[in-house]
């Protein structure tokens, strides 16, 4: 994981101190049980329903200003810092909501995120709407994401392959195959569902091109990616 510094905020101070006392108000340690399974253990929980979640969110946020980057960082640093996860859901949503605030110095941070506590249901949402509302703004980073996709760890790589789920007809096509035809072989389950998924949202733009790909290229794929690419086609 990498270390990324936190710097002073006073709006994250405020946040963090009504959040933890907002949110362990609304636990439900039996339905906090009900999660950690669901999420095969890989962070305590609450217990809180995102709807809940969601509303709680908002009260802690009423009558605080928009932050700046510096804010998202320590926001975003000192929730991943807390071990349950719906602070992770938190600061997810957070930053969603204010991506467009941050610049591209933004991405290691993004990263450090995506290398904690990792499993898809915080990094699927920092992938398509973090990562990919980082590189939409400055296409330069494209390049950053041609490292993450030859990175050893499977969430940056999963990262990379997601990024333009939400791009449509900006998507860079020749990226997104190559990095499709680049973890082709890669074993883990999460990686090749990536492939299929991020195939299959560009087949809603482009179906002609991606059944193209998938033919030419069905036998370097695993079948749970061909099969994932070509669901709605």
């Amino acid at each position: 994981m990498t270390t990324t510094a936190v710097p002073e905020s006073t709006l994250a101070d405020t946040v963090l101190a009504r959040l933890t006392e907002v949110y362990p108000r609304a636990g439900d340690p039996f339905r906090a049980q009900e999660m950690i399974a669901y999420m095969k253990g890989v962070a305590p929980f609450l217990g809180i329903r995102t709807p809940e979640r969601r509303a709680l969110s908002r009260s802690v946020l009423d009558g605080l200003p928009a932050p700046a980057e510096s804010d998202c960082t320590a926001l975003a640093l000192r929730c991943f810092a807390l071990p349950e996860r719906e602070y992770h859901y938190f600061a997810v949503d957070y930053l969603r909501r204010h991506v467009r605030r941050c610049s591209s110095a933004f991405l290691p941070v993004a990263r450090t995120l995506v290398t904690t506590v990792s499993w898809w249901d915080t990094v699927d949402h920092l992938a398509a709407h973090v990562v990919g509302g980082l590189v939409a703004a400055d296409p330069a980073l494209g390049d950053v994401m041609d490292e993450w996709i030859a990175d050893d760890d499977l969430w940056v790589a999963r990262t990379a392959l997601l990024h333009q789920l939400r791009f449509k007809t900006a998507t860079d096509a020749d990226r997104l195959f190559a990095h499709c035809l680049l973890r082709s072989g890669h074993p883990d389950f999460f990686v090749r569902k990536a492939i299929g998924w991020s195939l299959r949202e560009y087949a809603k733009t482009a179906p002609d091109e991606v059944r193209a790909f998938v033919a030419q290229n069905g036998s370097r794929l695993s079948p749970l990616s061909v099969r994932e690419a070509l669901k709605n086609l």
